[in-house]
C-alpha cells in the first residue's frame, strides 16, 4: 500500500465518495447540457452568452470544473500509485497531472469569468 502525502485524502473512504459525488455531478451537467441543446437546436451566440451570463450557472459551471479536477485527480492518482512503482517516476507523472489539472483549472475558469 502506498502512503502518500499527495492523495487526495487521508482516507481511501474519502477519496472514494469524491470520485462517485464528482461523477454525478458531471454526469448532471452533461445531462443538462444535452438536453439544452436539444431544445435549443438552433442556437444563437447571444443566447449561449445569455446562458454563461447567469451568475447561478457560472457557479454550477465553476463546481462542475472544480468536480473534475477533483475527479481527475483521485482517478490518476490511484492509477499512478497501482501502476507506477519507481517513486520518482510517480512523482513525476502525478506532477505533471496536478500542472495539468491547475492549467485545465485556470483556463476554465477564465472562460467562465472572464470577458
Amino acid at each position: 500500500m502506498v502512503k502518500s502525502i499527495t492523495s487526495f485524502s487521508r482516507s481511501g473512504l474519502l477519496d472514494w465518495l469524491m470520485q462517485r459525488v464528482s461523477a454525478v455531478l458531471l454526469g448532471s451537467y452533461v445531462i443538462f447540457m444535452l438536453a439544452y441543446f436539444l431544445f435549443n437546436a438552433d442556437i444563437s451566440y447571444q443566447e449561449w452568452r445569455g446562458l454563461f451570463s447567469n451568475f447561478w450557472f457560472k457557479i454550477y459551471t465553476l463546481s462542475i470544473l472544480l468536480a473534475l479536477v477533483g475527479h481527475i485527480w483521485v482517478g490518476m492518482w490511484t492509477v499512478a500509485t497501482d501502476y507506477v512503482k519507481n517513486a520518482w517516476a510517480r512523482f513525476l507523472v502525478l506532477a505533471v497531472i496536478a500542472l495539468a489539472n491547475f492549467i485545465y483549472f485556470v483556463i476554465g475558469f477564465s472562460a467562465v469569468w472572464g470577458a
